[in-house]
């Protein structure tokens, strides 16, 4: 039986975020092998806590071009993945591609659509999980799995884990929030135990010692498994977004998210349902890449008010920590939408705004479009739209010229011209999710006859929505 290669080299969070598509490819191709090549320092110890597979360095790659395979996923934005994904033998092939002739492709729905978010993420709501499966697991298979609620311990458990470490500086909090922050917590009768990776170590243990008790650190003197288990000593885990903060919500501890700088929680919040988000509720929140010097959003997170929630969530859970008043501010709750796939649960009226609404329909569109969602989802989404903001709805239908106008030059006549530089971000924001995706799929399949075709049919789809 031919194996199914995922190749996943990017950082921790990435590879634990591949553990459900792993899961979904064992159940829907029982007794198929599952092959998985990652980076060597993180999946030694995570293959304990993920499910099972066979785990090989980027060292091997010479050897598994030798192999066939029933299926190859790339989920890697580097060449050199990309490169081995052209090289394997296998009956199909999703994500990037080299191909023989040099030309670098993107196979699948999908992974096109992941694409076309760079920097154009602001209305995106399908999470990274589902993103790195929805080609290869039908919609139906991802709906069914039933996910066990965060574990609740006794109420006489106080620990809270802190931990202080991110991928970069701006998604998380500085040493002196950090500081605030266990003394708000011990104050509330919680005990903090701050946690972090080898580059934390030197600052869990300094800020160990002003704190002194209770407070112990264990940042760096964990190996990732000996971390997910310690978690579950613990009543909540408060965390910027992380690699230990997916390993933490795929192993049942219960998360507090401060989602803060370049990050996402529609695309990389905590997926398992139940788990908790503070965000800012500033329009900006969520960006790709942040345009000032220092985030806003940071600044609107407290010590005093995370710990405050942090208190709530293990007492009560969500249900009594969105009691609490926060200006300025959001607490999410992760779950499920209506047809099964990852939703995130706003404060009443949040989820009624523009950006919301945006989001929610461009998510139906893309859903329906790609098979993920039924007939009619979009339709549903855009009736609810016009209903809720009827002045979003006018602005949209009277700012389509604006994309089929510079869609039609480009590819009227016999041979199609490239979309002039900077095509979709000319757009009015509203209109942007399609002008990015129309872009990368045309330039993807080289502006050939068949993509032009349906880049207008979606064009197409697209207005006949936006005009009922």
């Amino acid at each position: 039986m031919q194996p199914i290669l995922i190749l996943q080299m990017q950082r921790m969070g990435d590879l634990v975020l591949t553990f459900p598509l792993m899961l979904w490819l064992t159940r829907r191709h029982p007794g198929t092998p599952l092959w998985v090549v990652g980076e060597k320092a993180f999946f030694e110890t995570l293959y304990k806590v993920g499910p099972e597979a066979t785990y090989f360095p980027w060292e091997a790659a010479d050897r598994l071009a030798r192999e066939s395979f029933s299926l190859v996923v790339n989920l890697s934005i580097r060449d050199e993945a990309a490169r081995l994904a052209g090289r394997v033998r296998s009956e199909a092939v999703l994500g990037p591609v080299v191909e023989a002739g040099g030309s670098r492709r993107v196979h699948g729905d999908w992974q096109l659509y992941r694409a076309s978010l760079v920097n154009a993420n602001r209305h995106n709501r399908y999470h990274w999980a589902e993103l790195n499966a929805l080609d290869a697991v039908p919609a139906g298979d991802i709906a069914a799995t039933r996910w066990p609620q965060p574990r609740r311990l006794t109420a006489s458990s106080r620990s809270v884990g802190v931990f202080l470490g991110a991928s970069e500086a701006a998604k998380r909090p500085d040493t002196a929030f950090y500081e605030a922050l266990c003394r708000e917590l011990t104050a509330r009768e919680l005990v903090p135990v701050l946690l972090g990776g080898p580059a934390e170590a030197e600052e869990g243990a300094a800020l160990a010692r002003r704190l002194g008790r209770p407070v112990l650190s264990m940042a760096g003197r964990l190996k990732l498994n000996e971390l997910a288990l310690a978690g579950q000593t613990m009543g909540l885990l408060v965390t910027p977004d992380t690699g230990p903060m997916h390993l933490a919500a795929w192993t049942g501890q219960h998360v507090l998210n401060l989602s803060m700088g370049p990050v996402n929680p529609w695309e990389t919040g905590p997926y398992q349902p139940g788990h908790a988000v503070l965000q800012a509720a500033a329009s900006c929140a969520g960006c790709w890449s942040c345009a000032r010097p220092s985030p806003r959003c940071r600044e609107t997170f407290s010590p005093a008010r995370v710990a405050a929630l942090a208190r709530e969530l293990i007492r009560g859970g969500p249900e009594r920590a969105a009691r609490l008043r926060l200006p300025g501010q959001a607490l999410l709750t992760s779950g499920r939408e209506l047809h099964g796939l990852y939703s995130l649960a706003t404060p009443e009226g949040f989820g009624s705004g523009a950006r919301e609404r945006l989001g929610l329909f461009w998510h139906a569109f893309f859903g329906t479009r790609f098979g993920a969602l039924p007939p009619g989802a979009a339709r549903d989404s855009w009736q609810e739209l016009r209903a809720a903001r009827p002045e979003l709805a006018a602005a949209m239908q009277k700012a389509l010229p604006s994309l089929a106008r510079p869609l039609g030059r480009s590819l009227s006549g016999g041979l199609a011209a490239p979309l002039p530089a900077g095509f979709w971000r000319a757009l009015p924001p509203a209109l942007r999710p399609l002008g990015s995706w129309l872009e990368v799929y045309l330039a993807n399949a080289d502006y050939a006859p068949p993509a032009r075709v349906a880049a207008v049919r979606a064009l197409e789809e697209v207005s006949a929505l936006l005009t009922t």
